[in-house]
Formats: C-alpha cells, structure tokens, sequence
C-alpha cells in the first residue's frame, strides 16, 4: 500500500520546487507584494483594448475558415466530399505528428521579449496568407470538376501550409494569461475580446450570404468566388494586423521558471492537475459528436427558409440578444454569490433545455414545411440561447486560465505549448470520426451535399423526400446539446474558488516574485515589482 500511494503521490502530488510544496517561510517575506499582484489591476486601456482588436481579425478568419470552408469547398470551389474528406484527414494525422513538437518548442522559449510575444509577432504573416491562398483556389481553377488532380493538391497543399502555421500560432495562445497576474485585469481583457469576436462573426455573417445570395441571382456584377477570395483576403489582412499590433503594444508580466523542465516530465504534467485532467477525458467522449466542418446554418438560410432576406427577421433576435448578453456579464458574476461554477453549469442547463425545443419542434413537417413557421421557431429560443453568451464566452475562458494556473502552482512549471497541444490531440484524432459523422447524418437526411445550386427546398423535390429538411433543421439545432451536457460533468468536480482560488494564488505570485528577485527578469515585471515594494515600503510607513 505504501509503494502504491508513493507512486500515486510522484504521478498525481505536486512537484516538491512547485508554489504548493515550497517552504512557506521562503515565501512568506514577499506575502504582501503577492497580495497586491493578486489584486491591483496592472493594464492600461490600450492593453485591454488591443487583443480585442487582434480577436476581431481572429474571428473573421476562423468564421470563414469554420463556418464557410467545408461549403466553399463543396459548392464554389466543386470538390467531392469524398475528396475533402480524406484531404482533412491527412492533414489531421500530419497535424497529430507535429503539435508535440511545436508544444515542446514553445515550453523552451525564454526570450528577452517573453515567451508567447515572438509567436503573436512572427507567425501571423503566414497563417493569415495562407488563408487568402486558400479562399482564392477558384480564380485558379475555374472549373466544375470534383475530381481535379490539381485542385487536390492545391487544397492538400495550402491547408498543410496552413495548419503548420495554425500550430505554431496557437502554441503562443496564453498571451493574455501572461500579461498580468490580476484576475480582474483578464477578465476586462476577456469582456473586450467577447465583444469584438461578436462583432467580428456577425459582420461577416450578416454580409457573405447576402452577397451570395445576389450573386447566384445576378443582382450584382460578382462571383461567389470573387466574393471568398474578399473575405480571405480581408480575413487575413485583419488578422496579421491585430495579432502584430499585439505583439508590438502589449507586454508579458507574469514570470516564468527561467530553466523549463525537461519534456519527459512537462508531456505528463496534465496527470498533476485534475481539473484539467478530467476537461480532456470529457472533450475526448463526446470529440467525434461535431458537425464535420458542414455549417447548418448555410443549408437552413439558403433552403430551408428561402434566401437571405427572408432569415434576416429570424436573426434579429440573436443579434439584439448577443449585445444584451454583453450587459449582463456583471449580474451573471455576482450569481450563485460569485461561484463561476454554479453559474457555468446554470448556463450550459438553460442553453440545453431551450435549444432542444426547436429541435424537436422541427421534426414536424406541419412547422418545417412553412419556412415563416420554422423561422418563429427557431428565432424564439435562438434569441434566449444566446442571452447569456457573453457571460459563458467570458466565465468558461477565465475558469480555463485558472486550471491553466493550477499546472503552473503544482508543478512550478508553465508547460502550455505542450498540455495544449496534446490536449488539441483530441480533435485530430477523431477528425476521421468527425468525418464518417458527417457523411452518415447526410445520408440519414437524404441531404446531398455536391449538388451546386442552393435553391429553396431543390433537394426535396429533386429526392421526392419531404423530411430531408426536417431532419437537417433538427440537426442544426441539436448538434451542440450533447457536448454541453458531457461538458457539466468536470465542472460539478471543480472547486477552485473562494479562498481555496485567493491561496493558491497568493502563493503562486510569492513564487514568481522569488523567481524574478533570484533571476533576471523583464523591465516590466521588474518594474511592476519594484513600483509595488515602493507601495508597501510606504504603507508601512504611515
């Protein structure tokens, strides 16, 4: 028993130079500088403003590469589905291959502009071009065929490029975890990207399917293809720009471990924090539940309602609830006496009961058969579905930049390239899954996704099959349900609140203040430290 619980001890317990096992009288002499770290906000306006401004040009190249590629490729492009299938899959293996590699690159880096500045600075360029590339392939192969060699290996060609860069990009995603150790500083940080990521997604929501829309009818002088290779190219012109701006204009605070462990101990530093622990085997149970990279939305605007302008009434919810949602982070704060888990589980509860409702609601021909009937249908509860995206978007990232602490507090180490990365395993490994889903769901609907044209209710009458779009509006509308539930389980578990949160961050700000007294740090942590030891030097005083 006693070999047992040692074993367990060295896999699960904190590693002995960690803030958890350090000696607390070693700590202690720095207890009020790491209560003012804790709780004095360290960001100016132009920090607190310019990661929205980065997330902007983020979003509109994840929307476009999320949400549009998989029709791009299908209806503009013309490539089989069979073809971006296994197009997917490949770069998913080759992506599986070199996410550890890059994790492990970006753990190692110490420079003297910070460890996350350098990817934000440099990798942007290539992420972003490579997504215009992509969103132009049909100025290049202007031709119908499914099966061209050439648009292939274009598309295999450019998405490998992409992904390369996307990895290396995405290994530098805590930025904004180490701008500043104030909680409330990250949550500012976390309200301003909320609101230009809204904004972001809607602006090219709200305008590419209107443009698609008057071009697949003539009403104006562009091409479906024209109009992607636009957006790629604003995509990517926003996006190099803000994550640039980024680099340039914001500073890390937060103090690293100057020597990193070696990656045969950080690759394994996810079993020394059980809440993260548990968020990957719950992300891994439900990873293969996904829409395969089709965009329902797409099909419901296009053919289940009748075109564009005939959804825009039924959006006019979403999006005057999206802004309202903005509002009410604050009062979703201070529910549940401030417990962000109460609160998260209250919301993931709310959106599962009423995004089930129309769902179920569109299994009936008598409602999805009349396209102003499944318009009020799905408009009335999209609206109060979103009612508390803001607050979700905001409490779920902060509670991941606690557990993101937590590693950091346990093992005295900061290993997010590598954890974040193995944990991206998850959807690589079931991108095939994903994939085969895809395909099965079609099949289930009788939706056929190669046939160009996009008029209202075509497929119906061209199959003879009445419930195709039935079950295709159901699906739309119940994809999301069953990862929201799966994902409630890990937050009954977390309890890293209240005092228990105020203690391991008190601790683990002694810590970094040990490390950046003993070892040469930034001028803006030195500075940042010095200016708070002048603060306490002069409280004591008076």
């Amino acid at each position: 028993m006693a070999a047992k619980r040692k074993l367990a001890e060295q896999i699960f317990g904190a590693e002995e130079n960690s803030a958890a096992k350090m000696d607390p009288e070693k700590l202690s002499k720095f207890q009020r500088l790491a209560a003012r770290m804790y709780h004095t906000p360290q960001l100016s306006a132009k920090e607190v403003g310019i990661p929205a401004i980065a997330s902007f040009g983020a979003q509109l190249s994840g929307m476009i590469n999320g949400n549009y590629r998989m029709y791009y490729f299908i209806s503009v492009l013309r490539l089989d589905m069979v073809y971006v299938t296994i197009i997917n899959s490949l770069i998913s293996i080759y992506d599986m291959l070199n996410n550890p590699i890059i994790g492990i690159l970006y753990d190692k880096t110490r420079t003297r502009w910070g460890k996350a500045r350098p990817y934000a600075l440099l990798t942007p360029v290539f992420v972003y071009a490579s997504t215009a590339l992509l969103f132009c392939a049909r100025l290049f192969f202007d031709n119908d065929d499914t099966r061209d060699p050439g648009k292939v290996l274009f598309v295999f060609a450019v998405l490998f490029l992409q992904e390369t860069f996307s990895t290396i990009a995405s290994a530098g995603g805590g930025f904004v975890g180490l701008m500043t150790p104030n909680l409330e500083d990250r949550m500012r940080v976390g309200l301003w990207q909320t609101y230009s990521n809204k904004w972001g997604g809607d602006l090219l929501a709200m305008i590419i399917m209107p443009l698609l829309d008057f071009a697949r009818s003539d009403k104006i002088n562009a091409t479906p293809a024209g109009i992607f290779a636009f957006f790629g190219i604003l995509a990517a012109v926003a996006g190099t720009a803000g994550s640039m701006l980024m680099a340039v204009k914001c500073r890390e605070r937060v103090i690293l471990q100057p020597e990193p462990a070696p990656t045969s101990k950080t690759m394994f530093y996810i079993l020394k924090n059980k809440y993260m622990l548990r968020n990957f085997v719950a992300g891994l149970s439900v990873s293969w539940w996904n829409k395969g990279g089709l965009n329902w939305d797409v099909i419901t605007q296009l053919e289940i309602f009748g075109g564009v302008f005939r959804t825009w009434p039924w959006y006019i919810p979403r999006q005057t609830m999206q802004i309202v949602s903005i509002q009410l982070v604050e009062p979703f704060k201070r529910m549940f006496r401030g417990s962000y888990r109460k609160t998260v589980i209250f919301m993931r509860v709310w959106d599962w009961i009423l995004g089930s409702i129309p769902a179920l609601m569109g299994l009936s021909p008598k409602i999805i058969g009349t396209w102003w009937k499944a318009g009020l249908a799905f408009a009335a509860f999209d609206g109060l579905v979103v009612s508390n995206d803001a607050p979700s978007t905001v409490m779920e990232a902060e509670i991941n930049r606690r557990i993101s602490d937590y590693t950091e507090y346990t093992t005295g180490e900061r290993p997010d390239g590598t954890i974040g990365l193995l944990t991206g395993f998850i959807s690589k490994v079931t991108e095939p899954l994903r994939a085969l889903w895809t395909i099965a769901v079609l099949k289930w609907a009788g939706y056929d996704p190669n046939i160009a044209s996009n008029k209202p209710w075509l497929q119906a009458r061209v199959h003879e099959n009445s419930t195709m779009y039935s079950k295709v509006f159901f699906l739309y509308n119940f994809t999301d349900i069953l990862p929201n539930l799966i994902g409630i389980i890990p937050l009954i578990f977390y309890d890293l609140e209240g005092q228990k949160l105020e203690d391991m961050y008190t601790a683990l700000n002694e810590r970094r203040a040990l490390i950046a007294k003993e070892n040469t740090v930034s001028g803006e942590m030195a500075a940042m430290i010095e200016m708070m030891a002048e603060e306490d030097l002069a409280e004591q005083k008076t």
